[in-house]
């Protein structure tokens, strides 16, 4: 059965108001009228009125495992301060008296001032369990006293390697535990059994397509600061045919081994691809973030002694990178400060041609100008997270006495690095910041921050653009948050024939209406492989004129 969109602007190709699908590819675009001799006969016609059809969104960097357990979980995203997240604590703990461990996430841990004594303030609470609250950047764990009791966390606990234990002035540990610190009593928490765990992923699912999101890539598929390996979750849930969108899969390098990780890596690679689920993807992550001193810098902190170095040492990571390109795998590193970024862009160098490699550099929050050009002289994609490109309260009191006022106006360099060639991806890194791409691309053109994206901020808050010199256009970022994505998953997204069949419609031509339009734009149908995931409309249009998912 043949689906017909017809009536709207078909992004990218002019003069088009028409495109037809059949199965999970599109059969063709152009207008009505030329399209009427190759539609079948029993074909469901979408009227789409004006409309934007464009590709689906492909987000380049997720995290649906997290992001699913924290709608369970003890959430603190919203949450607008210490004291607010503290009684969210105590309030959950009270309605599940029944749980041993009290899990949860979404607090900004990397802002609270140091020595601050998390685990008091949390045994006020919760005084007869264990707590551990991931931040809201899965760099960061606050826990209380009893959690560090359990996993035997104490003064004479020596911080592991490229992680520190948050402590006060007698060397006490407060329950701030920055990056590999968190694994200490992460590694502790009952895991979520399968249910849970597939229940998360298709949450996930759930939540992003209303958004047009057709494709993701899981960005780091392994056990985590606590966190449950996916891969089990996905070979079942794709065995039996529940995932729906176009998933792809970056496997966790495991920083304490060689090389010698590769056959395993194979093997995970072999698992997924057995089930559908590509997974060509290692994810290295090679710093932490600025917030804790953990992002690694090509000059020092103002505001600190210790100049952190990138998680894997610069040699090791060549010699990673080239085992990895030898396997056939791309790499998806995560590179916050502009020292890491130096250090991934040079390992790729080191590693030599590939045999069609996709590698991407995510974060870039801060880059060396002479490293700019170098991503399109290497075909390293920048994997861009745009919500995060905007000023937000107190972004300057943190950031300025840290990294100084010149590399505070140079964070996220959409603009320079699209002026240097670089194919910009885009992704959210949900559940660290909305996963709505509308928003994203808002900011990414204003940089300005989406408001809704943030109601803690506040309707009166109105900053000025932060960086304008950096914003990108409409265009540029729709094809960052499709083509772009859609390079690395391998997953063309173009609405050209044969492409697949991915498909979303928007309220308002976007580009017509221009940037302001972003923010209040609504997903009306997301479609993926030809398959209805989404309708907003419901039966006021689409039922009646038979568009059903399969």
């Amino acid at each position: 059965m043949d689906i017909v969109l017809t009536g709207g602007r078909v992004l990218g190709h002019d003069h088009a108001d028409t495109i037809v699908l059949r199965g999970d590819r599109v059969l063709a675009t152009g207008s009505a009228r030329d399209l009427l001799t190759v539609v079948g006969k029993d074909a469901r016609v979408v009227r789409t009125r004006g409309r934007l059809v464009m590709p689906g969104f492909q987000d380049a960097h997720v995290h649906p495992m997290a992001a699913g357990l924290l709608e369970s979980w003890c959430d603190l995203s919203d949450s607008v301060g210490l004291d607010d997240a503290l009684l969210r604590v105590g309030a959950y703990a009270r309605r599940h008296p029944e749980l041993p461990w009290i899990v949860g996430g979404g607090l900004t841990s990397a802002f609270l001032p140091p020595g601050t004594p998390v685990a008091e303030l949390l045994d006020a609470v919760v005084p007869d369990r264990p707590v551990h609250l991931l931040g809201s950047d899965l760099h960061d764990a606050c826990v209380n006293s009893t959690a560090l009791a359990r996993a035997g966390v104490g003064v004479h606990t020596p911080d592991p390697p490229f992680g520190a234990i948050g402590r006060d002035l007698g060397g006490r540990p407060t329950g701030l535990l920055h990056e590999a610190a968190a694994e200490l009593v992460g590694r502790h928490v009952p895991p979520p059994d399968r249910a849970a765990q597939e229940g998360a992923l298709l949450t996930a699912q759930r939540l992003l397509h209303p958004l047009g999101i057709t494709a993701w890539q899981d960005a780091l598929v392994g056990p985590y600061l606590g966190l449950p390996d996916p891969l089990p979750a996905y070979l079942r849930l794709a065995g039996r045919g529940e995932v729906t969108g176009a998933v792809s899969l970056a496997l966790r390098w495991d920083p304490r081994r060689g090389p010698e990780q590769i056959e395993d890596l194979r093997e995970r690679r072999a698992q997924a691809g057995a089930v559908g689920l590509p997974a060509d993807h290692v994810k290295i992550m090679q710093d932490g973030i600025c917030e804790n001193g953990w992002a690694a810098l090509l000059s020092p902190y103002l505001d600190r002694s210790v100049n952190p170095p990138g998680r894997l040492d610069a040699t090791d990571l060549r010699e990673a990178v080239t085992a990895l390109v030898r396997a056939e795998f791309s790499v998806h590193f995560h590179a916050v400060g502009d020292r890491a970024v130096r250090e991934c862009l040079d390992a790729v160098e080191a590693a030599g041609p590939s045999s069609g490699q996709r590698h991407h550099i995510a974060h870039v929050q801060l880059v060396d100008d002479t490293d700019l050009p170098r991503f399109a002289e290497l075909d390293v994609t920048a994997n861009v997270q745009p919500l995060w490109a905007a000023e937000i309260p107190h972004m300057r009191e943190t950031y300025e006495p840290m990294l100084g006022p010149r590399r505070v106006d140079r964070q996220y360099p959409f603009g320079s690095l699209t002026r240097a060639g670089a194919r910009l991806a885009a992704g959210s890194d949900w559940p660290v910041s909305s996963p709505n791409p509308l928003w994203g691309a808002y900011v990414a053109a204003t940089r300005l921050p989406a408001l809704a994206s943030a109601p803690w901020m506040g309707g009166d808050y109105r900053p000025d653009p932060f960086n304008p010199q950096e914003r990108i256009g409409v265009p540029e970022i729709l094809r960052a948050y499709t083509a772009g994505s859609g390079h690395l998953h391998r997953r063309p997204a173009t609405l050209a024939p044969g492409s697949p069949a991915d498909v979303v419609v928007l309220d308002v031509d976007v580009l017509r209406e221009g940037p302001d339009a972003l923010c209040d734009a609504q997903v009306d149908l997301t479609i993926v492989s030809g398959r209805l995931v989404h309708d907003r409309l419901g039966e006021t249009e689409a039922a009646l004129l038979g568009v059903r998912g399969r």
